[in-house]
């Protein structure tokens, strides 16, 4: 994101390959992808068990139900936009008979980040926008690991759909444009880490109200990239996966692999449809042109094509004008834009310029597309981190940046587009803001993000006197605060990461973030509780995208290849050497500081070490280990410091453990998990202060508990199927927090 530093600064250098490489090697990292055939086979809506009855807290009611009232008095009259988290409502409700999670927010960022001049009202990534073709004001929208979200106000409310489903991270939605009311959706986001999540394909019979889960073979462990269904025959379907290009005969029940080996990233069909109807496919090894009735793959030549291997391509072509066409791809960081007329295609040589130290095109296997407008075969939509228009002009092509140019500006990495069905000129952008309306073409934005909850949370850290201020760091929209409302306010920009608040001093306050423009963290602190940040510089030692963060007192430390500890709140750094490889899988993962002279620390291999001060120097010691696996958490008994949990974030074996004796020996505490649980990986633990018997997990579905260190139950109702990512214990209110990927922070009382 633009630099802390002022707009005008220095401009850096951006990431190898982008913020997102860095983000989605991270996630692989500390799974094993090969799991995903086995995770994807849990229907969580089938595992949801009976939790033990719990008396809701006034402190969680009066949480709830100032966030609702409180965001609600921030609604600028006549806007409309009203959160609606189905199916657990967002005010106070009567106690129930089952302990029940409710939702804090962010309903909405409202000074979201922008390469801009401006700020802008961010939710999180969306992956696929999808516009009714009967009805305009209707909008299906696929959140990147948040599910299916519906509006019928063009935008101005949003409710989610099909939270029930087995996976909530969407890479494809598509509407029969014969009958609207069937619409189809492709689980797993094809642009990112999440692909891996994939379950299949779901469909909806009215319109996008409620869902089914239609196929789940072949597409277990793959993510989509494209559906399209035929006009001309809708029981065919079409899916553009990272498994290659797939079709459908039966209205997605049972499909067919028609090309495989690689990502087929996008595809284009003439929307005449039917058998001899033309089908453009953009393959990992280039363009392809098919038909149904010919079952043939022609390569598609392209003239003064680049010889390097592609990262990237897109096809799309003119609804009015089908024989108009575009390609455009990406080798390296140059970039590629083909026109066909006709029979001919032509190369667009007036591309935006590509400044090689901070090039547009540097995450193209991540942000990529091309949008022809339907009626107008002289423009076309480019999306990479930045999004393009370009006009022809009797001969010459112009291109204007409509994403990033001043106060019109809009967030950036640009995953998707698509125009009103009956005005080309409203088009909707999807990015890793959320998504943005314009009714020009692109001169101006309205962001359609209030009530879209689908922040994806990386981190939590409290204030340990209050329930109602909580840091959350997320994905590409910055660090962010809780102060009891829906809304949440970003503090601090970039990728926000680990971050954490002094237990002895709550106005004291840490966070790690990612910025394009830096050459690596970057780590601050604030005394005034995010108010204002002090930038603290950092040794440059090997980390992961996210390293673990901890702070206790005047201690703060950072697991890197060696262990960074600060004693003067950040201001010098002492490393303790670890022994570790530079390689990601060997760095720390997790960590806990026990007090302001003993630290724990995993790594990614399942290695564990205690660090432990003297006063004079630090010392490490090497603990047993219970596995060679990414070790996601580890947290320590407040009446028992002998006594450790962790948890790991890849499966195949065994994914909680306790030891007694600080590490000497282990005993595997995950044989009492349901059945499809044991199937999950573990991201987070937390021990109850006040009965060392009572632990919480957070899983890849659902949060569970033991009252007695062997056998667990889930825990609480209403939590959507997101990824639970990190657990957090107010002690004062006795709230428990959890943290989503792409669905927000939950609350519920202990």
């Amino acid at each position: 994101m633009r630099s802390k530093h002022g707009r005008g600064g220095k401009k850096r250098k951006r990431l190898p390959g982008g913020k997102a490489l860095r983000r989605m090697r991270a996630f692989l990292v500390a799974r094993d992808v090969a799991l995903a055939q086995e995770v994807v086979g849990t229907d969580a809506a089938k595992t949801r068990l009976s939790a033990r009855r719990s008396r809701r807290s006034k402190a969680l009611a009066d949480l709830v139900a100032n966030a609702a009232a409180t965001y609600a008095k921030m609604e600028p009259a006549g806007r409309g936009n009203v959160v609606r988290i189905a199916p657990a409502p967002l005010a106070t409700q009567p106690v129930a008979p089952l302990a029940r999670w409710s939702f804090i927010g962010p309903a909405e960022i409202p000074n979201g980040q922008t390469y801009g001049t401006n700020t802008v009202a961010v939710s999180g990534r969306v992956a696929a926008i999808a516009v009714d073709p009967n009805n305009a004001a209707h909008l299906l929208v696929g959140a990147a690991g948040g599910g299916i979200w519906e509006s019928v106000d063009r935008g101005a409310n949003w409710i989610c759909r099909g939270d029930e489903l087995p996976c909530l991270s969407i890479g494809a939605i598509a509407f029969d444009r014969t009958n609207p009311l069937n619409v189809y959706a492709g689980s797993g986001e094809g642009n990112s880490e999440y692909a891996v999540l994939g379950a299949g394909v779901f469909a909806s019979t009215d319109g996008g109200t409620t869902w089914s889960h239609l196929a789940r073979a072949p597409f277990a462990g793959i993510g989509f990239y494209d559906l399209v269904v035929d006009p001309a025959d809708p029981a065919v379907l079409y899916a553009a996966t990272t498994a290659g290009f797939f079709l459908s005969l039966d209205g997605g029940a049972t499909w067919t692999s028609k090309r495989k080996g690689g990502n087929c990233w996008d595809l284009s069909l003439d929307p005449s449809g039917g058998p001899n109807a033309e089908l453009l496919l953009a393959f990992f090894d280039g363009v392809f042109s098919w038909t149904r009735a010919s079952g043939r793959f022609a390569r598609v030549r392209l003239p003064a094509s680049p010889k390097a291997k592609w990262k990237r391509l897109a096809v799309d072509r003119v609804f009015s004008a089908p024989d108009v066409a575009y390609v455009f791809g990406c080798r390296g960081i140059t970039p590629s834009l083909w026109r066909r007329a006709g029979s001919v295609w032509s190369k667009i040589t007036s591309l935006p310029k590509v400044d090689r130290d901070d090039p547009w095109t540097n995450q193209a296997w991540y942000d990529w597309h091309v949008a022809a407008t339907p009626d107008n075969p002289r423009q076309v939509y480019l999306g990479a981190i930045d999004l393009y228009r370009g006009d022809l002009d009797g001969l010459s092509w112009k291109f204007t940046n409509i994403s990033t140019h001043g106060p019109n500006s809009i967030h950036p990495d640009q995953h998707c587009l698509t125009f009103s069905p009956n005005d080309s000129n409203i088009v909707y952008a999807g990015n890793d803001g959320g998504i943005f309306r314009s009714t020009d073409s692109g001169r101006a934005w309205d962001a359609l993000n209030p009530g879209l909850a689908i922040s994806e949370i990386e981190y939590l850290a409290s204030d340990p006197n209050s329930s109602t201020w909580l840091m959350a760091g997320t994905q590409d929209n910055g660090t962010i605060r809780y102060d009891g409302s829906l809304q949440w306010k970003q503090i601090a920009e970039g990728d926000g990461g680990d971050c954490g608040v002094n237990p002895l001093d709550a106005k004291e306050a840490y966070h790690s973030f990612y910025y394009d423009r830096r050459d690596g963290l970057g780590f601050q602190r604030s005394r005034n509780k995010g108010e204002t940040w002090r930038d603290l510089k950092l040794p440059n030692l090997p980390m992961i995208f996210y390293p673990p963060v901890e702070v206790f007192g005047q201690t703060v430390a950072i697991g890197a290849q060696s262990l960074l500890v600060s004693r003067d709140r950040g201001t010098r750094w002492s490393k303790v050497p670890l022994r570790l490889s530079a390689r990601d899988k060997a760095l720390p993962s997790a960590m806990r500081e026990i007090d302001a002279n003993t630290i724990l620390v995993g790594t990614g291999e399942g290695r564990l070490f205690r660090v432990t001060s003297n006063g004079a120097r630090w010392q490490k010691k090497t603990l047993a280990s219970p596995a060679r696996r990414t070790i996601s958490c580890i947290a320590v008994d407040p009446s028992n410091p002998q006594r450790y949990w962790i948890t790991f974030s890849e499966i195949h074996g065994p994914t909680i453990f306790r030891s007694d004796d600080a590490g000497v020996s282990w005993i595997d505490c995950s044989a009492g998990l349901p059945a499809a649980a044991r199937r999950l990986p573990m991201h987070s633990v937390v021990v109850d202060p006040g009965n060392y018997q009572r632990v919480w997990v957070a899983a890849d579905v659902g949060v569970y508990q033991t009252l007695d260190g062997a056998t667990w139950s889930v825990f609480g109702d209403g939590l959507p199927n997101a990824m639970a990512v990190d657990l957090l214990l107010q002690k004062q209110d006795r709230i428990l927090f959890c943290a989503t990927r792409n669905r927000g922070v939950w609350a519920i009382a202990v």
